[in-house]
Parts: C-alpha cells; sequence; structure tokens
C-alpha cells in the first residue's frame, strides 16, 4: 500500500503579526481571528485539528471589498458542513470584539446551528459603533461564552497559532501593564453584559 501525501503544515501566524494586533495595549486597524473546532461526546471533547487556524478582515487598504473577520469565518465554518447530527464547540481568540453586525450574524448563524456552541475571546472591546454592547448581549443570550483575553488565553494562542518554530519552546512574552489592562476590560466587559441600556 502507497503512502498518500503527507498532510500540509497548517499555516502559524507571524509572531510580530501576532504582538501588533493581538495587544490590548494598542489599537491596530486590522482584525485576526484565531479559531479551533471540537467534537462534542458526552463529557469529553475531541479536538478536529482539520478545523483550526486564522484569518483576519479584509479592508478597503488591501483594495478588496471590506469583510469583517467574523463573516469571512462564518463563510468558512459554513463550507465544512459540520455534521448536525453532532455536538462542537468553536472557540475563537479575536483581536477585536464583534462589531454589532457581525454580532448579529453570529446569533443568526448560531440560531440556525443548535449542533454549534460558540466561545469568544477578544483581546479589546470594539467600542467605535452604537449598538456594540447590545450585539454583546445579544451573543450572550444565544449562549455564547464572550470573555476577554487574560494571560492564559495569550499564552495559549502563542502556543497553538503562532510560528516560533526556531525555538519550540519560547515563551509568550507578556508586554507591561497585560494583566491590569485584562482585568480593566474584563470589568467593563461584564458591566456592559449585566446592563440592560445602552
Amino acid at each position: 500500500m502507497e503512502a498518500g501525501p503527507a498532510p500540509e503544515a497548517r499555516p502559524l501566524m507571524n509572531k510580530q503579526t501576532f504582538l501588533d494586533n493581538f495587544s490590548n495595549l494598542d489599537y491596530p486597524r486590522k482584525t485576526y481571528l484565531c479559531y479551533e473546532v471540537e467534537l462534542l461526546v458526552g463529557e469529553n471533547s475531541i479536538p478536529l485539528d482539520e478545523y483550526k487556524g486564522f484569518l483576519h478582515n479584509k479592508g478597503a487598504d488591501m483594495g478588496l471589498e471590506r469583510c469583517h473577520a467574523e463573516l469571512i469565518f462564518l463563510e468558512r465554518m459554513a463550507s465544512w458542513n459540520l455534521d448536525t447530527e453532532l455536538c462542537y464547540r468553536v472557540t475563537c481568540f479575536i483581536s477585536w470584539s464583534p462589531c454589532p453586525d457581525c454580532a448579529d450574524e453570529l446569533v443568526k448563524f448560531l440560531r440556525e446551528n443548535r449542533h454549534v456552541n460558540l466561545r469568544i475571546f477578544a483581546a479589546r472591546i470594539y467600542d467605535y459603533l452604537q449598538g456594540y454592547e447590545a450585539g454583546l448581549r445579544a451573543l450572550k443570550a444565544a449562549w455564547t461564552d464572550v470573555a476577554m483575553m487574560t494571560i492564559q488565553e495569550f499564552e495559549y494562542c502563542w502556543k497553538n497559532f503562532v510560528d516560533h518554530q526556531q525555538d519550540e519552546d519560547e515563551s509568550f512574552p507578556p508586554w507591561d501593564n497585560l494583566d491590569v489592562e485584562s482585568e480593566e476590560l474584563t470589568k467593563k466587559l461584564e458591566g456592559i453584559l449585566q446592563n440592560q441600556e445602552d
């Protein structure tokens, strides 16, 4: 029996790209989204590495029609044709929380795909558009776990989505005040999710 071709290596993010876009102290224009999918079987979860990767939004600066990272991800996820008889957990680590329109699209997707559970960890809150609070609350109401990234999530992303092949043991280099900023953002998000007013 002949061996098939070796599986293609999953693309990994450049270290500096990760640091520039996920630092919760900066305000980059791009949105990066790292994702992974697990099959839920009883109390256990099985990672599905073929559904693990990252992407970023497309913008006018790239000569393309604008498209937010979440919408690109929803298109990608729809192409997977996940078995509706099974249950999945999708975890997204995103450099900006979803805008109101993207939150609405995610909620719509979840309503149409009850076999998918969603967890979102955001590096910072996208608060530039009116209605962002309502969008985040709608995600929570649709049973989405929405949280801010802490040192644990940054380290996890560094280990699983960032290319540091030169030194596989290279640890995540936290920036100054990461813990303080994550804690402040967590309190802000908790206030948004608990409040019923915009």
